[in-house]
């Protein structure tokens, strides 16, 4: 039987290869260093209200460990505090509130012996720059002039929840939820204000301080609600527990107490 040429030359092509050291594995990826540290991404939830200083903190932290990818979800505590219970990945939790933090304690979401109040805010009456209602008070907010008045939604948003309290205390709650627009966050309170779509809104002194187009006119009266405290805890289902745990000691250092303070929180 006649055999094919271009077989031969195939097979006489693989020997001379093989008789030249066989084939060459290319990695698919370049190899780690032996004293590099392998990358973790930790996934912090964190109040709306804490969207820049945590940006700021996360660069400080990067500079001192850049294996460390810091990927933060921002929203109302209620909202983040749902998520995480629906198994939403987060390895810390930053609330604005310690009613969020005790639901996840009692369903057993916190790593043990992690939690710890971090910060204290005040709540305070915003409005427009250039409004010319006059408001110098939280009993102001019952004026018949007054069309919108923004909240924050107070089933999950915290701000909205003290916002709730202040004017219960004062007994003018029922009076003012008819004028009522309910913000997701205290970021959207914010913003309707700013862009002047409300009236007048209740929000956070540290939202207020980063925004422009709004001038703060009262501060909750003493003792009308319970104090701002912002706790902070490691997620129980983290896959990086230490790594979190080494944040959240950077997040109550005397490092991150500077930056803190500068955007007007009080530390713990």
């Amino acid at each position: 039987m006649k055999k094919n040429p271009i077989l031969l030359c195939m097979a006489l092509a693989a020997l001379l290869l093989t008789g030249c050291g066989g084939e060459k594995t290319v990695p698919a990826s370049p190899p780690q260093k032996a004293n590099s540290a392998p990358r973790v991404e930790l996934h912090v939830a964190a109040a709306a209200s804490l969207t820049d200083v945590m940006k700021e903190l996360a660069e400080v932290y990067r500079e001192k460990h850049p294996e460390v990818t810091l990927t933060f979800n921002f929203g109302s505590s209620g909202a983040l505090q749902q998520a995480i219970e629906n198994g939403g990945e987060a390895d810390l939790f930053f609330s604005a509130a310690r009613k969020q933090m005790d639901a996840l304690e009692k369903t057993d979401n916190l790593a043990p012996g992690t939690r710890r109040d971090l910060l204290e805010n005040a709540v305070v009456l915003i409005v427009p720059t250039d409004s010319s209602l006059g408001l110098s008070s939280f009993n102001d907010l019952t004026r018949p002039e007054l069309k919108h008045i923004a909240l924050g939604e107070p089933r999950g948003v915290p701000v909205g929840q003290y916002g709730e309290e202040i004017l219960a205390k004062l007994g003018i709650l029922e009076e003012v939820r008819e004028k009522a627009v309910y913000g997701s966050d205290v970021r959207q309170v914010l913003a309707w204000v700013a862009a002047g779509e409300a009236d007048c809104g209740v929000v956070y002194a540290t939202d207020a301080a980063i925004e422009p187009k709004v001038r703060v006119v009262a501060k909750a009266p003493e003792g009308s609600h319970k104090p701002v405290i912002y706790p902070a805890a490691v997620i129980k289902s983290s896959r990086h527990v230490d790594e979190a745990r080494s944040f959240l000691d950077f997040a109550a250092s005397e490092g991150a107490r500077a930056i803190f303070e500068k955007h007007g929180f009080v530390c713990k």
